[in-house]
């Protein structure tokens, strides 16, 4: 099925559902949203292709109209597309904010120099694909999203977060060398050794 976005392409769903399954690398566990209504309700923004329009699983902000994500991967990752759902009505966020590696961001640290802003449009299909910087995203443990802005409410919705990639494993950890004995030697444990011989004595 086709779908002509407000960006004036049209989209192949099939072939973007193939794409946007980075959602099994993020470490679910580990992800943190800030400023969420309903604790825990942000990690189920992050959901198979197929169930991006049930409505039933979204996260709404609670004092004001910003919601921030911080996004561990399971590994390294080559970000290289977006696709954002809100909320009904005015509730849609207006722009993004992407950083790449800085865990454990709030939101006093998102004046700092973003790595990239995007302005979002209304897009209920989930199908309008936003381009990211891949020289810039293209090895990405720890993914920042900052949302803000709406067209009046004082809530943000977001319903789906899509993200489209290339995902490798971690680098391993230093090898650490260890020897083993295979035969005691005395000269290695000297006070055995004056112990046996005293007892020979």
């Amino acid at each position: 099925m086709e779908h002509q976005c407000q960006c004036g392409h049209t989209h192949n769903e099939a072939e973007l559902g193939v794409q946007y399954n980075l959602y099994q690398k993020i470490d679910l566990q580990n992800v943190e949203c800030l400023n969420e209504a309903e604790e825990g309700s942000g990690i189920k923004v992050f959901k198979p292709w197929e169930e991006r329009l049930s409505g039933s699983a979204y996260v709404e902000s609670d004092v004001d109209d910003e919601l921030l994500f911080n996004i561990p991967f399971t590994g390294n990752v080559k970000l290289k597309g977006i696709i954002i759902i809100g909320g009904p009505d005015n509730t849609h966020p207006d722009s993004v904010k992407l950083f790449k590696n800085r865990p454990g961001m709030t939101f006093d640290e998102t004046t700092t120099e973003v790595d990239q802003e995007i302005q979002l449009v209304r897009d209920q299909y989930g199908v309008h694909e936003y381009p990211i910087k891949v020289v810039k995203f293209s090895s990405v443990q720890h993914l920042t999203l900052h949302f803000s802005g709406t067209a009046g409410s004082e809530k943000t919705r977001i319903d789906y977060i899509g993200l489209k990639g290339e995902w490798s494993p971690a680098p391993r950890q230093g090898v650490v060398i260890a020897t083993y004995e295979l035969r005691p030697q005395a000269s290695d444990h000297p006070q055995d050794n004056d112990h046996f011989t005293r007892e020979i004595q």
